[in-house]
C-alpha cells in the first residue's frame, strides 16, 4: 500500500504536507475541549475530540465527571474504537496502570514513571514488539502534583514531516529495521524482557498510518552506529528541544485527560502534595483513534 509517508511518492507527500501543515494546531488552548460525562459523549463533544485528534493526533480534555476510576478511562477510549489494552504487567486487572510515586520498595520504584524524576521525550511502548505497537494512548488525571510535572507534547508526524524536509536521508535512516535496539531486561529469573530491535518510523501495512517508536534517553538504549543514523538521532533531539510552536506545554490539572494517538511526550520533575500525590491513569491501546 503506497501513502505519503512512501519515500518515492514525492507528489503525495508534498500535497499531504501541505495539508498538514495548514490543520496542524499550534495554540495550545485550542487543543482543549470540555466535556461533561467521559462514559457518554454527546455527539458535538465526540466531533470536537475527533477532529482535534485528526489534526494534531491528540487532543486535551477537561471534565469535572464523578466518580472517576480505570472502568470510566476504560468507557471514554471505547467510544473511540480504543479496545485492546497493552496489558504491560505493571498495569491494574484492566490493563490500566495507576501513574503515581512508589513509595515502597517495590518493583514499579525502579521505572522513572513512578518517580518524581522528569521523563525525556519518548513515545509509549517503544520496547514492545512489532505486534504489540502501542498506536492509542489516554492519561486521565485524578491528582495533579503539588508543584510541576507539565508534559510536552508533539505531533509524530509533524517531527517526520520537519525531519523530512531537513534531510529525506533522516527518514530513511529512522525508518531502517535495526535503527535502534532497546537491550533485554533481566531479573532474578533471567530474561524478563527481550531484546526489541527495530525502526523509529514505520507505517501501517493495512492502513498506511504512521507510528514512531523513540525515546531520549540515552541508558538502556543502543542506536545503529552510522553517521546518518547518528545525524539523524541528533537532529530529532534538536528539533525536540527546540521552541517551535507545534510543541505545546501544557499541566493536566484533576479531570483534565489526554487523548493521543501515542504523540511524543515528556514529563517534567514535580513535587508531591503530601495529602494528595500525583495520580494518573494510563491507559495504552494496540489500536489508534478510529477514524483518525
Amino acid at each position: 500500500m503506497q501513502t505519503h509517508f512512501d519515500l518515492d511518492n514525492t507528489d503525495a507527500y508534498l500535497r499531504w504536507r501541505e495539508l498538514k501543515l495548514a490543520r496542524a494546531i499550534t495554540n495550545t488552548d485550542e487543543l482543549i475541549v470540555e466535556i461533561k460525562d467521559p462514559r457518554a459523549l454527546t455527539k458535538a463533544e465526540h466531533a470536537a475530540l475527533l477532529a482535534r485528534c485528526r489534526h494534531s493526533n491528540m487532543v486535551v480534555y477537561a471534565t469535572h465527571a464523578d466518580p472517576v476510576d480505570e472502568d470510566m478511562v476504560r468507557q471514554f477510549g471505547s467510544q473511540f474504537g480504543l479496545a485492546s489494552l497493552d496489558a504491560n504487567w505493571l498495569a491494574g486487572e484492566q490493563g490500566i496502570t495507576r501513574v503515581t510515586v512508589c513509595t515502597d520498595d517495590g518493583q514499579r520504584q525502579a521505572y522513572i514513571p513512578y518517580t518524581d524524576r522528569a521523563i525525556k521525550w519518548h513515545t509509549d511502548g517503544y520496547y514492545n514488539p512489532p505486534e504489540r505497537q502501542v498506536r492509542g494512548m489516554i492519561l486521565h488525571c485524578v491528582h495533579s502534583a503539588g508543584q510541576g510535572g507539565e508534559n510536552r507534547l508533539m505531533d509524530h508526524e509533524i517531527a517526520y514531516l520537519m525531519l523530512r524536509d531537513s534531510n529525506v536521508d533522516f527518514i530513511r535512516a529512522l525508518s531502517a529495521a535495526d535503527a535502534m535496539t532497546i537491550p533485554e531486561r533481566t531479573d532474578e529469573q533471567g530474561v524478563a524482557r527481550a531484546a526489541q530491535t527495530g525502526p523509529v518510523f514505520s507505517i501501517d501495512p493495512a492502513s498506511g498510518t504512521l507510528h514512531m517508536r523513540y525515546t531520549a534517553r540515552t541508558r538502556s538504549i543502543e542506536w545503529k552506529q552510522d553517521a546518518t543514523t547518528l545525524s539523524a538521532v541528533a537532529a530529532l533531539e534538536k528539533l525536540l528541544a527546540s521552541d517551535t510552536p507545534h510543541i505545546h506545554r501544557t499541566r493536566l490539572e484533576p479531570g483534565m485527560g489526554l487523548l493521543c494517538n501515542n504523540v511524543l511526550h515528556d514529563r517534567a520533575a514535580f513535587d508531591d502534595d503530601a495529602t494528595a500525590p500525583r495520580l494518573l491513569y494510563r491507559a495504552r491501546y494496540h489500536e489508534r483513534i478510529a477514524e483518525s
